[in-house]
């Protein structure tokens, strides 16, 4: 209520005074938005040790390094994937909703600023008019004919029928304007608002394209990943396959004993229905690429080739950084603004509204007069609208959109939270997964040599088939768990860039005048 006295004060004295003081009850109209305070780590938690810096199963980026572009998936050096990832963008029909979505919003910025300025409209007519002939004219006045009684009846009479039976015609040509100016901030916050909600959704495009991308990455290292582990057993079931014929020829030759070889055999035809089981989570990776590029997936396929890429050097910065890189962030923050722009509109309900209109035309009953001086008209005058009672509905309104406010903060820092989550979260996936596969792939060399003595020994007649056959299982299930680490390994690199915002960058977004203009 200060803010109405103020300006009161200031209509009293000068006509400029009350300039500033409707621009100075605007602003207490509005409140002024400050982005919400979070709190920010100093440094990442999950970083390698020294001794991991170096390894073949992480490179951790240095300062020198680039940081993540746009084409971030170009890291990887992977020309396949780099040809999946271009058409994305092209063809992802969830990439097309969210890109219509954000024009929609671009739309109803541009909905918004219209009211800046004034409406004008123009209804032009042509009426042709019969008067009744069985209508009385009522009434002692009339126009200034002559005669009277019960003629025509353009003569003063008393409750007299008309008899005219001609048909008049009147040609109009009107033109009207409205404007409501802007004292109370309205129109400048619902402008804000739109312009905010219109950030958050090109964030939120944004957000969906590093999304989708990251799943083309994903799937992409699993399906390679597949075909790793389907070179694995088929090279495990030639070696099966030798052993079973070793085991054969020795039976024949009175050596051996019938259970070793179908010992052998048992153990030939399981590893063949693993190999062949892999055929169905690799069809099911394929077929979600397809989708995720906008194609049929009966209509694509990708050439068998295992995986061989080994995780980047991925450039993370620090976590300040990280609030301005995550779209899904700023996005949030986006929403923030915006419910604090609906205060605005809400408080401006408390205020009159005030409209300027005005008319003006030519109305004539002769076409040949209609656009003469004479047949002009116009009529103007400014108009003021104020709620007196409302049974506290302004105030029950202002009260929601401060809570929605509070729920967009609430929001904002959760997603905060969530994003340094998933940076540490695959963050540490790494570094223990640098441990664990360099644990893994002693673990295979131990288990080959295991073999290499137990097949040795069993040549030698010493030990029994059995030995033989425990340590090829137990070496297929060391070389399938170190090609899994090394799945896991590539998919949270690729996470860990989803996780960095993949290079995206808030000062992206597009400005409230770019948001206006002609240009897409």
């Amino acid at each position: 209520m200060k803010c109405i006295r103020f300006m009161i004060i200031f209509h009293r004295r000068t006509t400029s005074g009350l300039a500033v003081a409707l621009c100075l009850l605007a602003g207490c109209v509005s409140p002024k938005y400050h982005r919400p305070s979070v709190q920010t780590p100093a440094a990442y938690k999950e970083l390698p040790p020294a001794d991991l810096i170096n390894t073949d199963g992480w490179k951790v980026a240095q300062p020198k390094d680039d940081a993540l572009r746009g084409k971030w998936w170009e890291i990887f050096n992977e020309p396949e994937l780099n040809a999946l990832e271009e058409k994305v963008n092209v063809s992802n029909q969830t990439i097309a909703s969210a890109a219509a979505s954000f024009l929609a919003a671009r739309a109803m910025v541009k909905e918004a600023r219209s009211q800046y300025f004034p409406t004008v409209t123009t209804n032009p007519a042509i009426t042709w008019q019969r008067p009744s002939a069985t209508v009385s004219s009522g009434g002692t006045g009339g126009s200034s004919g002559t005669g009277s009684g019960t003629g025509t009846g353009t003569g003063a009479g008393t409750g007299t029928t008309s008899s005219a039976k001609g048909i008049s015609t009147d040609y109009t040509l009107p033109f009207d304007a409205t404007w409501q100016p802007d004292l109370f901030g309205r129109i400048r916050n619902t402008v804000k608002s739109a312009a905010y909600g219109a950030q958050a959704s090109a964030a939120d495009l944004e957000n969906t394209r590093l999304t989708i991308q990251a799943a083309v990455a994903s799937d992409y290292f699993q399906l390679r990943g597949q075909d790793a582990l389907q070179q694995l057993l088929d090279s495990t079931v030639t070696a099966f396959q030798q052993s079973l014929n070793l085991t054969r020829a020795l039976y024949d030759t009175g050596i051996d004993s019938e259970e070793d070889v179908a010992q052998a055999e048992t153990q030939l035809e399981a590893t063949q229905a693993q190999a062949a089981a892999l055929g169905i989570q690799r069809a099911q990776f394929e077929h979600a690429i397809a989708m995720l590029i906008g194609q049929p997936a009966s209509t694509f396929s990708i050439p068998v080739e295992p995986l061989k890429t080994s995780p980047p050097a991925i450039p993370f910065g620090v976590p300040s950084q990280l609030l301005e890189r995550r779209p899904d962030v700023a996005a949030a923050e986006r929403l923030v603004a915006q419910a604090n722009a609906q205060i605005g509109i809400a408080r401006a309900a408390y205020f009159p509204t005030v409209t300027l209109s005005a008319a003006a035309g030519f109305e004539s009953t002769s076409i040949s007069n209609w656009f003469t001086w004479p047949s002009r008209f116009f009529a103007a005058g400014p108009a003021a609208a104020e709620t007196l009672f409302d049974a506290g509905l302004r105030r029950a309104t202002v009260m929601q959109f401060r809570a929605q406010y509070d729920e967009t903060v609430a929001n904002y820092r959760q997603a905060v939270l969530t994003a340094f989550q998933q940076v540490e979260d695959n963050l540490a996936s790494l570094r223990i997964l640098s441990v664990e596969i360099r644990d893994q792939d002693a673990a295979v060399k131990s288990a080959e040599r295991t073999l290499a003595l137990a097949t040795d020994r069993y040549k030698l007649g010493i030990d029994p088939y059995l030995n033989v056959i425990t340590a090829q299982t137990t070496l297929l299930s060391n070389q399938q768990t170190a090609v899994n680490l090394r799945i896991q390994q590539m998919t949270a690199s690729g996470g860990l860039i989803q996780a960095l915002g993949g290079g995206w960058d808030a000062s992206q977004l597009p400005s409230p005048a770019q948001l206006v203009s002609r240009a897409p």
